[in-house]
Protein backbone atom coordinates (compact mmCIF):
# COMPACT_ATOMS: atom_id res chain seq x y z
CA UNK A 1 0.00 0.00 0.00
CA UNK A 2 1.50 3.26 -0.67
CA UNK A 3 0.24 6.04 1.37
CA UNK A 4 0.99 9.82 -0.30
CA UNK A 5 2.45 12.06 2.49
CA UNK A 6 1.78 15.54 2.29
CA UNK A 7 5.14 17.95 1.73
CA UNK A 8 5.34 21.99 1.72
CA UNK A 9 8.21 22.37 -0.66
CA UNK A 10 8.04 23.89 -4.08
CA UNK A 11 8.84 22.25 -7.21
CA UNK A 12 5.75 20.69 -7.74
CA UNK A 13 7.54 17.39 -6.25
CA UNK A 14 5.10 14.70 -4.85
CA UNK A 15 6.27 12.25 -2.01
CA UNK A 16 4.72 8.54 -1.27
CA UNK A 17 5.65 5.65 1.15
CA UNK A 18 4.99 2.31 0.88
CA UNK A 19 3.91 0.59 3.76
CA UNK A 20 5.81 -2.81 3.55
CA UNK A 21 5.89 -2.24 7.43
CA UNK A 22 1.80 -3.66 7.19
CA UNK A 23 2.68 -7.05 4.97
CA UNK A 24 2.54 -8.77 8.31
CA UNK A 25 2.27 -7.99 12.06
CA UNK A 26 5.62 -9.96 13.11
CA UNK A 27 7.37 -10.48 9.55
CA UNK A 28 7.08 -6.92 8.55
CA UNK A 29 8.90 -4.88 5.51
CA UNK A 30 11.91 -6.66 3.86
CA UNK A 31 12.52 -9.04 6.79
CA UNK A 32 9.48 -10.41 5.10
CA UNK A 33 11.03 -10.18 1.62
CA UNK A 34 14.04 -12.14 2.42
CA UNK A 35 12.77 -14.90 4.54
CA UNK A 36 10.35 -15.80 1.82
CA UNK A 37 12.52 -17.54 -0.25
CA UNK A 38 15.09 -19.00 2.13
CA UNK A 39 12.40 -20.61 3.83
CA UNK A 40 10.73 -22.21 1.14
CA UNK A 41 14.42 -23.36 0.33
CA UNK A 42 14.81 -24.85 3.56
CA UNK A 43 11.95 -26.88 3.35
CA UNK A 44 12.37 -28.12 -0.19
CA UNK A 45 15.96 -29.31 1.18
CA UNK A 46 14.53 -31.09 3.79
CA UNK A 47 15.83 -28.87 6.74
CA UNK A 48 14.50 -28.73 10.19
CA UNK A 49 16.02 -26.34 11.74
CA UNK A 50 17.70 -22.39 10.34
CA UNK A 51 20.34 -20.85 12.39
CA UNK A 52 20.75 -17.20 12.18
CA UNK A 53 22.45 -14.14 13.40
CA UNK A 54 22.03 -10.88 15.43
CA UNK A 55 22.25 -8.67 17.72
CA UNK A 56 20.40 -7.64 21.22
CA UNK A 57 17.55 -5.64 19.46
CA UNK A 58 17.54 -7.38 15.56
CA UNK A 59 14.91 -6.89 13.70
CA UNK A 60 15.86 -10.11 11.56
CA UNK A 61 16.32 -12.43 14.69
CA UNK A 62 12.52 -11.42 15.57
CA UNK A 63 11.64 -11.93 12.44
CA UNK A 64 13.21 -15.61 11.89
CA UNK A 65 11.83 -16.49 15.28
CA UNK A 66 8.27 -15.79 14.51
CA UNK A 67 8.09 -17.03 10.49
CA UNK A 68 10.08 -20.40 11.62
CA UNK A 69 6.95 -20.91 13.94
CA UNK A 70 4.94 -20.29 11.77
CA UNK A 71 6.45 -22.33 9.49
CA UNK A 72 7.27 -25.71 11.93
CA UNK A 73 10.82 -25.39 11.43
CA UNK A 74 13.70 -25.21 14.98
CA UNK A 75 15.06 -21.62 14.89
CA UNK A 76 18.84 -20.89 16.52
CA UNK A 77 20.30 -17.38 16.82
CA UNK A 78 23.79 -17.00 17.46
CA UNK A 79 23.63 -13.51 19.42
CA UNK A 80 26.20 -10.96 19.85
CA UNK A 81 27.39 -10.08 23.42
CA UNK A 82 27.56 -13.02 25.62
CA UNK A 83 26.35 -11.09 28.92
CA UNK A 84 23.01 -10.83 27.18
CA UNK A 85 22.60 -14.71 28.39
CA UNK A 86 21.76 -13.17 31.15
CA UNK A 87 18.74 -10.66 30.78
CA UNK A 88 16.51 -12.17 27.98
CA UNK A 89 13.77 -11.36 30.13
CA UNK A 90 14.97 -7.45 30.23
CA UNK A 91 15.61 -7.50 26.52
CA UNK A 92 11.71 -7.05 24.39
CA UNK A 93 13.53 -8.01 21.18
CA UNK A 94 15.32 -11.25 22.53
CA UNK A 95 12.12 -12.14 24.80
CA UNK A 96 9.66 -12.28 21.86
CA UNK A 97 12.06 -14.38 20.15
CA UNK A 98 12.05 -16.60 22.83
CA UNK A 99 8.36 -17.27 23.18
CA UNK A 100 8.49 -17.88 19.77
CA UNK A 101 10.82 -20.77 19.75
CA UNK A 102 13.93 -19.90 19.23
CA UNK A 103 17.27 -21.45 20.85
CA UNK A 104 19.86 -18.94 21.95
CA UNK A 105 23.88 -19.18 21.76
CA UNK A 106 25.29 -16.53 23.18
CA UNK A 107 29.04 -15.18 21.76
CA UNK A 108 31.41 -12.57 23.18
CA UNK A 109 31.86 -9.61 20.28
CA UNK A 110 35.13 -10.85 19.57
CA UNK A 111 33.99 -14.52 18.42
CA UNK A 112 30.79 -13.16 16.46
CA UNK A 113 33.42 -11.65 13.98
CA UNK A 114 34.03 -14.99 12.99
CA UNK A 115 30.15 -15.80 12.04
CA UNK A 116 31.51 -16.05 7.89
CA UNK A 117 34.72 -18.61 8.92
CA UNK A 118 33.93 -21.79 7.87
CA UNK A 119 35.52 -23.53 11.06
CA UNK A 120 32.92 -21.64 13.13
CA UNK A 121 29.93 -22.91 11.23
CA UNK A 122 31.56 -26.62 11.66
CA UNK A 123 31.37 -25.87 15.63
CA UNK A 124 27.85 -24.83 15.21
CA UNK A 125 27.19 -27.79 13.18
CA UNK A 126 28.50 -30.04 15.71
CA UNK A 127 26.97 -28.40 18.87
CA UNK A 128 23.04 -28.28 17.46
CA UNK A 129 23.45 -30.81 14.59
CA UNK A 130 22.31 -29.75 10.71
CA UNK A 131 20.52 -26.11 9.52
CA UNK A 132 19.76 -24.09 7.00
CA UNK A 133 21.94 -21.08 7.69
CA UNK A 134 20.65 -17.33 6.84
CA UNK A 135 23.42 -14.76 6.88
CA UNK A 136 22.73 -11.87 9.68
CA UNK A 137 20.50 -9.55 8.51
CA UNK A 138 19.49 -12.12 5.88
CA UNK A 139 20.97 -11.04 2.79
CA UNK A 140 21.78 -13.57 0.22
CA UNK A 141 20.69 -14.37 -3.15
CA UNK A 142 17.47 -15.88 -2.25
CA UNK A 143 16.81 -12.72 -0.45
CA UNK A 144 17.73 -10.21 -3.02
CA UNK A 145 15.00 -12.29 -5.54
CA UNK A 146 12.22 -11.74 -2.54
CA UNK A 147 12.98 -7.94 -2.03
CA UNK A 148 12.75 -8.06 -5.96
CA UNK A 149 9.11 -8.35 -5.56
CA UNK A 150 8.40 -4.63 -3.52
CA UNK A 151 7.96 -3.08 -6.64
CA UNK A 152 4.74 -3.05 -8.70
CA UNK A 153 3.02 -2.21 -11.86
CA UNK A 154 1.97 0.90 -9.66
CA UNK A 155 5.16 1.69 -8.69
CA UNK A 156 6.13 2.82 -12.42
CA UNK A 157 4.81 6.78 -11.74
CA UNK A 158 7.84 7.04 -9.76
CA UNK A 159 10.80 8.20 -10.71
CA UNK A 160 12.99 8.41 -7.48
CA UNK A 161 12.83 4.75 -5.36
CA UNK A 162 14.20 5.65 -1.66
CA UNK A 163 15.09 3.09 1.05
CA UNK A 164 17.24 2.35 3.94
CA UNK A 165 20.49 0.14 3.85
CA UNK A 166 21.89 -2.41 6.29
CA UNK A 167 23.08 -4.94 4.70
CA UNK A 168 22.55 -4.07 0.89
CA UNK A 169 20.09 -6.60 0.41
CA UNK A 170 16.89 -4.39 0.15
CA UNK A 171 18.09 -1.86 -1.97
CA UNK A 172 19.77 -4.58 -4.32
CA UNK A 173 16.58 -6.18 -5.15
CA UNK A 174 15.21 -2.58 -5.71
CA UNK A 175 17.83 -1.77 -8.30
CA UNK A 176 17.17 -4.97 -10.16
CA UNK A 177 13.23 -4.52 -10.43
CA UNK A 178 13.33 -1.04 -11.17
CA UNK A 179 12.31 0.65 -14.42
CA UNK A 180 15.11 2.59 -16.54
CA UNK A 181 13.78 5.62 -15.67
CA UNK A 182 13.85 4.90 -11.62
CA UNK A 183 16.51 6.02 -9.91
CA UNK A 184 16.99 4.08 -6.69
CA UNK A 185 18.63 5.99 -3.28
CA UNK A 186 20.19 4.45 -0.60
CA UNK A 187 20.64 5.53 3.08
CA UNK A 188 22.88 3.72 4.44
CA UNK A 189 22.14 3.41 8.52
CA UNK A 190 26.23 2.33 9.18
CA UNK A 191 29.36 4.43 8.70
CA UNK A 192 31.86 3.11 6.06
CA UNK A 193 31.83 2.93 2.27
CA UNK A 194 31.84 -0.87 2.10
CA UNK A 195 28.57 -1.29 1.10
CA UNK A 196 29.23 -0.43 -2.62
CA UNK A 197 30.75 -3.60 -2.51
CA UNK A 198 28.59 -5.61 -0.84
CA UNK A 199 25.72 -4.06 -3.27
CA UNK A 200 27.24 -4.78 -6.34
CA UNK A 201 27.30 -8.80 -5.88
CA UNK A 202 24.06 -8.69 -6.45
CA UNK A 203 23.00 -5.89 -8.79
CA UNK A 204 24.54 -4.92 -11.64
CA UNK A 205 22.91 -1.91 -12.79
CA UNK A 206 24.10 1.77 -12.09
CA UNK A 207 21.10 3.32 -11.48
CA UNK A 208 21.42 3.99 -7.87
CA UNK A 209 23.66 5.68 -5.34
CA UNK A 210 24.22 6.07 -1.57
CA UNK A 211 23.63 8.98 -0.17
CA UNK A 212 26.01 8.52 3.03
CA UNK A 213 24.95 12.10 4.91
CA UNK A 214 22.20 10.83 7.67
CA UNK A 215 23.59 8.03 9.81
CA UNK A 216 23.35 9.98 12.82
CA UNK A 217 26.40 8.62 14.28
CA UNK A 218 25.96 5.38 13.30
CA UNK A 219 24.23 2.36 13.63
CA UNK A 220 21.95 2.32 16.06
CA UNK A 221 23.06 6.14 17.23
CA UNK A 222 20.12 8.29 17.36
CA UNK A 223 20.26 12.32 18.57
CA UNK A 224 17.51 14.43 19.45
CA UNK A 225 16.64 15.81 16.16
CA UNK A 226 15.60 12.58 14.49
CA UNK A 227 13.27 11.76 17.62
CA UNK A 228 11.98 15.19 17.21
CA UNK A 229 11.43 14.60 13.47
CA UNK A 230 10.00 11.25 13.76
CA UNK A 231 7.47 11.98 16.02
CA UNK A 232 6.58 14.72 14.20
CA UNK A 233 5.88 12.68 11.12
CA UNK A 234 4.07 10.36 13.03
CA UNK A 235 2.13 13.37 14.75
CA UNK A 236 1.07 14.20 10.85
CA UNK A 237 0.73 11.14 9.00
CA UNK A 238 -0.45 8.86 11.70
CA UNK A 239 3.16 6.49 9.95
CA UNK A 240 5.53 5.26 12.60
CA UNK A 241 9.09 5.08 11.69
CA UNK A 242 11.79 3.32 12.93
CA UNK A 243 14.87 5.55 14.46
CA UNK A 244 17.50 2.75 12.59
CA UNK A 245 17.18 2.77 9.11
CA UNK A 246 13.15 3.84 7.51
CA UNK A 247 13.15 7.42 10.28
CA UNK A 248 17.10 7.98 9.08
CA UNK A 249 16.24 7.75 5.27
CA UNK A 250 12.81 9.57 5.87
CA UNK A 251 14.23 12.00 7.52
CA UNK A 252 16.99 12.39 4.71
CA UNK A 253 15.03 12.47 2.18
CA UNK A 254 13.13 15.52 3.38
CA UNK A 255 16.05 17.15 3.95
CA UNK A 256 17.37 16.78 0.80
CA UNK A 257 13.99 18.00 -0.86
CA UNK A 258 14.48 21.33 0.78
CA UNK A 259 18.11 21.98 -0.38
CA UNK A 260 16.70 21.53 -3.93
CA UNK A 261 18.60 17.92 -4.48
CA UNK A 262 15.40 16.59 -6.82
CA UNK A 263 14.23 18.21 -9.66
CA UNK A 264 11.27 19.81 -9.84
CA UNK A 265 8.34 17.39 -10.42
CA UNK A 266 10.25 14.24 -9.24
CA UNK A 267 7.86 11.83 -7.94
CA UNK A 268 9.56 10.10 -4.99
CA UNK A 269 8.60 7.05 -3.48
CA UNK A 270 9.83 6.04 -0.16
CA UNK A 271 10.02 2.32 0.83
CA UNK A 272 9.13 1.61 4.64
CA UNK A 273 11.26 -1.46 5.38
CA UNK A 274 10.02 -2.19 9.07
CA UNK A 275 11.72 -2.47 12.02
CA UNK A 276 9.07 -1.28 14.46
CA UNK A 277 9.88 -3.99 16.68
CA UNK A 278 12.66 -2.05 18.03
CA UNK A 279 11.11 0.46 19.06
CA UNK A 280 10.30 -0.43 22.72
CA UNK A 281 13.54 -1.67 23.06
CA UNK A 282 14.81 1.94 22.16
CA UNK A 283 12.65 3.96 24.13
CA UNK A 284 13.97 1.97 26.88
CA UNK A 285 17.69 3.51 25.98
CA UNK A 286 16.07 6.33 25.59
CA UNK A 287 14.34 6.94 29.12
CA UNK A 288 17.70 5.82 30.09
CA UNK A 289 18.99 8.77 28.56
CA UNK A 290 16.02 11.14 29.79
CA UNK A 291 15.26 11.64 26.10
CA UNK A 292 11.98 11.72 24.60
CA UNK A 293 10.59 8.45 23.55
CA UNK A 294 9.29 7.74 19.89
CA UNK A 295 5.83 7.43 18.91
CA UNK A 296 4.50 3.90 17.94
CA UNK A 297 0.93 3.15 16.67
CA UNK A 298 2.43 -0.76 16.66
Amino acid sequence: MNQDIPINYPNDISLAIKREDLIHPFVSGNKFRKLKYNLLQAKAENHKNILTFGGAFSNHIAAVAYAGKEQGLTTIGIIRGDELSEKIQENPTLKFAQENGMKFEFVSREEYRLKGEISFIEKLKEKFGDFYLVPEGGTNKLAVKGCEEILTNEDAVFNYVCCAVGTGGTISGLINSALPHQKILGFPALKGDFLQDEIRIFAQKENWNLISDYHFGGYGKVKLELIEFINAFFDKNKVPLDPIYTGKMVFGVIDLISKNYFPAHSKILLIHTGGLQGIEGMNMKLKQKKLPILKNNG
